[in-house]
């Protein structure tokens, strides 16, 4: 098929039961700016691997496992809901999924921006390494666990085990905590803070004014401790 100059082409997932990301890089290579995929039907690895910045793919549907995963720079739209690791690894460009999504969202991403319009399950942003998550739902049990970096900011409520084994993450919650995880502590953020957060949520086109609370490492199993083993033992 031959798109020079073609800015918006449409693919039949059902038409592609291999080969389909490899398809949608070629796309971008030769000028195309909009992919829209169609009958994605919850399958898994759509989407991983792009590295365009100036295509966007459109999955007309929900999505499986690892969508998105490793992502630098394309933006990525899911209409629907998606499976596990959404977006994992990512470290540049947008992924938005306009329903929910369940276990490992964003897990190890890098960089990068991903918006989860619904909900998202647990461990969602574990092992988080940079970039800005909004969640305006809920977030599950284990969000942030042992995330080293970035924003995870969450409009609803947390689930259990919140920022458990947290290192230099930032969480900021408006709605309730149901319980912190290990050295995971709640403070008041600053005005610089609160204005950086809702900088990131004018940017993800929400407009309104939150209240957050701020949960950050207490710094407690940065270094062991022999004297006090049994921090270590609860991670």
């Amino acid at each position: 098929m031959r798109t020079a100059g073609v800015a918006s082409v449409t693919l039949d997932a059902d038409d592609w039961p291999r080969g389909i990301n490899f398809e949608m890089r070629r796309l971008a290579d030769e000028g195309v700016t909009e992919i829209v995929v169609t009958n994605p039907r919850s399958r898994h690895n759509l989407g991983v691997g792009q590295t365009d910045p100036r295509v966007t793919i459109r999955f007309r549907g929900s999505t499986g496992y690892y969508c998105g995963g490793l992502n630098a720079g394309t933006d990525i739209v899911v209409e629907h809901n998606t499976g596990w690791g959404v977006g994992e690894a990512m470290s540049a460009g947008t992924i938005q999924i306009h329903g929910n999504s369940v276990i490992g969202t964003g897990a190890s991403m890098r960089g990068g921006t991903l918006i989860i319009r619904g909900s998202a399950g647990p461990r969602t942003g574990a092992g988080m390494k940079g970039g800005t998550m909004i969640i305006e739902g809920n977030a599950g049990y284990s969000t942030g666990f042992m995330a080293h970096a970035g924003h995870i900011i969450v409009l609803g409520n947390a689930g259990e085990s919140l920022a458990d084994s947290l290192w230099l993450g930032n969480i900021y919650v408006a709605g309730e905590i149901r319980s912190l995880g290990n050295d995971a502590i709640v403070v008041e953020p600053d005005e610089a803070q609160d204005a950086e957060v809702h900088a990131l949520l004018r940017g993800a086109g929400i407009d309104g004014r939150f209240t957050f609370k701020k949960v950050q490492s207490a710094q407690k199993l940065w270094y062991f401790d022999n004297r006090n083993p049994e921090a270590w033992l609860k991670i």
